[in-house]
């Protein structure tokens, strides 16, 4: 007969075995630090890309399309020749592909809201906005993919930047910042909506029109006098200005500083706006 005691079911209680000796004896792990939960979330952003690599397309096709469309179609009609109007239009694409991939930020933090992912997120004992911070950190890394994109098949089609590797750089680290505040406007967006579409559909309505309504494709001073005031007063026009310039090497240093306030704005207002109804409504 086992001298070790049971319970009325037969099995043994968990401070008599090894296991029950390693539980009370293990010290308590030590609660991750608000950056290493933010890197580990920007890591399975990664992760979803390396298992999903078709969530790149938008990212890689899209720009091609843009660029080559643009600059074929309208190179000759706008600018006399295609290889003038490609040094105009790329910083404006490299913007504009950019911009276009931040409301993939917000539908992602849908589809975890909806799916019920973020339930188990709550649960952890974390900082409690590392989901939120850690998914647009790790967004930026698609940025950059779609503004190396842009800038390799310009250099392919000829594009030839005065402001040389530095100039390129510079312009593609000020549009990674820049979609880095924008990126927060759409996890508000996807807080908001029930469904991933709803999220999408939103954010291209918004962002088709004060993107055309830019610098973009052509210059301000042909618009009509309306237009190009509010052309003039777009944030995405200065963005675009301070994009050029920088890789023109005579970059302004007002447009930067606009471009720089505007992101840091965006940022103040909604990620306390995002993390608030991340809080409450997730």
């Amino acid at each position: 007969m086992s001298a070790t005691p049971t319970t009325s079911t037969g099995v043994r209680p968990p401070g008599d075995g090894a296991l029950g000796a390693a539980i009370s004896s293990a010290p308590r792990p030590a609660r991750p630090s608000a950056l290493s939960a933010c890197l580990t979330f920007g890591w399975r952003g990664m992760l979803k890309i390396k298992h999903v690599p078709e969530q790149l397309l938008d990212v890689t096709v899209t720009p091609v399309l843009f660029l080559l469309m643009f600059t074929y179609l309208f190179g000759g009609a706008i600018a006399g020749s295609t290889g003038e109007y490609l040094h105009f239009i790329l910083p404006g694409i490299l913007v504009m592909s950019v911009l276009f991939t931040t409301v993939y930020s917000g539908v992602t933090l849908n589809t975890d809201v909806t799916k019920g992912v973020v339930d188990r997120f709550r649960s952890l004992p974390i900082w409690r906005p590392a989901p939120l911070v850690g998914a647009v950190l790790g967004d930026s890394v698609r940025y950059l993919v779609a503004g190396t994109v842009v800038v390799v098949l310009g250099l392919a089609l000829g594009f030839r930047p005065e402001g040389g590797v530095p100039g390129v750089v510079a312009a593609m680290l000020l549009v990674t910042v820049f979609a880095f505040g924008l990126a927060w406007v759409f996890t508000t967006v996807g807080l908001l909506m029930r469904a991933p579409n709803a999220v999408m559909n939103a954010g291209f309505m918004a962002l088709f029109p004060i993107t055309f309504l830019s610098n973009v494709f052509v210059e301000p001073e042909t618009l009509p006098g309306w237009l190009e005031a509010f052309v003039d007063a777009n944030p995405i026009s200065h963005l675009v200005t301070a994009s050029r310039g920088l890789m023109e090497g005579s970059a302004n240093a007002g447009d930067i500083g606009f471009a720089l306030g505007t992101a840091a704005l965006l940022t103040a207002v909604f990620a306390p706006l995002t993390t608030h109804l991340y809080r409450s409504r997730a």
